[in-house]
């Protein structure tokens, strides 16, 4: 039964993060889709560039609310069980496998940060301020929203650490982070290349 049950917060959570709130909003309130400007990217910051701040901070509500509602699910059908934590953190893992590989949307979404970001909160409020704080001032510094994003969701599965999190906790989050660098690949090259866009660079303006 237990197996059965760590299957539907499965289920339930890939479902929950395939629902892209950028396609979602783009194809509902300006009849176009998101994947087809701009990065291509089913994300927040592609929303920013592409649909300005409101629907931006639209998509990213969305994006955050999928991932907590998925960790509070897991929460509350192992509540009291020792289970607990591994259906937290099977919760995390499917509702960021949802958002990136979306069913309803030809398996074609963003990269996970928003979403990451909202389990992390739901999963430990230090961390997240851990995370976020390296986001914003890395970000602010280069003015490169992907450096911030990878060096703060790297930070994660150290943070989980300091804090004395159990193995289960740490490994997945470590998982899940290599997972949101591997997604950045095409970021890393661009960065390389001196190509990268940049937050709020005159262009974008």
């Amino acid at each position: 039964m237990i197996y059965i049950n760590l299957g539907i917060v499965a289920v339930i959570s890939y479902l929950l993060g395939s629902f892209n709130t950028a396609v979602v909003v783009s194809k509902t309130l300006l009849k176009d889709d998101i994947r087809g400007h701009g990065s291509g990217n089913a994300g927040a910051t592609n929303a920013l560039r592409v649909m300005g701040k409101k629907l931006a901070a639209l998509v990213a509500a969305g994006d955050i609310l999928k991932g907590v509602i998925a960790v509070l699910i897991a929460s509350w059908m192992f509540l009291d069980t020792e289970h607990y934590n591994l259906a937290r953190m099977i919760a995390a893992a499917f509702v960021v496998l949802g958002h990136v590989y979306p069913v309803f949307f030809k398996f074609k979404g963003g990269k996970g940060v928003a979403t990451t970001g909202a389990i992390i909160l739901v999963l430990d409020w230090r961390v997240f301020l851990i995370c976020a704080a390296i986001f914003f001032i890395i970000t602010a510094a280069t003015r490169i929203s992907a450096i911030g994003s990878m060096l703060g969701v790297t930070s994660m599965p150290f943070s989980f650490w300091f804090f004395g999190k159990d193995p289960i906790t740490i490994s997945v989050s470590a998982a899940i982070s290599l997972f949101v660098i591997f997604l950045h690949r095409e970021n890393i090259k661009r960065m390389i290349n001196g190509t990268e866009n940049k937050v709020f660079s005159k262009k974008e303006k």
